[in-house]
């Protein structure tokens, strides 16, 4: 399945459809004002959250955590302490393991994988002629609103950073 996502969207306040591969509404990333760390929250078509993206406040490397509907942290995502190459982000993964982040994430051409290097989600903004919007073609099997929300983590972070 590819979502279609629009580049530096992710501000707090605003409020933004993660449209299908058909141009529907899929999921709302919804971004709350008023709180101490950057949050969005991403809902499904019928408003259920599904993933919560939380800034982590006090850290020592920069960090989003990822919970589930129910409040519980499910992942983070956070640089890496040492990266000499490109690849400058990792999730760690609360049931143990991690997902690796390659490619250029300023240009918006990664993948991410599991930790035995099987392809969970390509991003690209070569599938689409509009310049400021990408897609994330989403492998079979996995865990679509968990790899949205560490989308929009890496896009909200990377973002930041430039």
């Amino acid at each position: 399945m590819k979502y279609v996502m629009k580049e530096r969207m992710f501000s707090l306040g605003d409020d933004h459809w993660i449209e299908d591969e058909h141009g529907e509404k899929a999921y709302l990333v919804d971004g709350k004002v008023l709180r101490l760390r950057d949050t969005f929250e991403l809902k499904d078509q019928t408003g259920q959250i599904v993933a919560v993206v939380k800034k982590k406040v006090v850290t020592v490397r920069d960090a989003m955590k990822i919970e589930n509907a129910d409040g519980d942290v499910v992942a983070t995502v956070r640089e890496k302490l040492f990266t000499p190459f490109r690849d400058k982000y990792k999730v760690e993964l609360e049931s143990g393991g991690e997902l690796e982040i390659h490619g250029d994430l300023l240009d918006r051409d990664y993948r991410i994988e599991d930790e035995h290097g099987k392809q969970l989600a390509e991003v690209s903004r070569r599938w689409f002629s509009i310049r400021d919007a990408y897609g994330i073609k989403i492998h079979d099997g996995a865990d679509i609103p968990l790899l949205l929300a560490v989308a929009v983590c890496l896009d909200h972070m990377v973002a930041e950073e430039h």
